[in-house]
């Protein structure tokens, strides 16, 4: 499986942390962080998995809805070329959240959900994200993100995030 993430750090960090709590000999997951528009991580997703054709069973985006006005091109792209995206709206955070608490209001912008999620993760940093702080909220939060979204795909929603799809393929391939 390969995971290609459009922020340097919060997504891969956690993925990461999940992928190595999971100790799950079945699946090898590769992680890579290429901060970017959605429209271009899917490019470069394309691309990786081409440069090693056959080497992964399934590839996945994360990535936010943000600002970025080409999320529904991104999600296009990347359903035609077989690749399945993880997409958050408004971002990331949202499911970090969820892990902690059942959020259901909409969110006008990233920066007004921070503190929503420093209620529960004091002095949390984007740039050092510890997934021993989240490990026992997983099962909640794919809980709340799957009533949030059910497919899982639909990212037009604020909140919502599909974040609980990769994380389910990541348990159980």
């Amino acid at each position: 499986m390969l995971i290609v993430c459009g922020s340097k750090e919060t997504e891969r960090q956690y993925l990461q942390g999940l992928r190595d709590d999971l100790r799950n000999p079945a699946v090898s997951v590769v992680v890579r962080g290429k901060p970017c528009s959605p429209t271009q991580l899917v490019t470069y997703a394309r691309g990786q998995r081409d440069l090693n054709k056959g080497g992964y069973d399934e590839v996945w985006c994360v990535f936010d809805v943000d600002e970025y006005p080409d999320v529904d091109r991104a999600a296009l792209a990347a359903r035609r070329h077989n690749i399945r995206v993880a997409v958050s709206n408004p971002c990331f955070e949202l499911w970090l959240l969820l892990h902690f608490s059942d959020h259901r209001a909409h969110i006008d912008t990233p920066k007004k959900l921070l503190p929503l999620l420093e209620k529960h993760v004091p002095g949390y940093d984007k740039t050092r994200v510890d997934f021993s702080r989240y490990r026992d909220g997983v099962p909640q939060a794919r809980e709340l993100a799957r009533k949030l979204d059910p497919s899982g795909a639909e990212h037009t929603l604020n909140p919502s995030t599909g974040v609980w799809q990769l994380t389910d393929r990541m348990a159980n391939p």
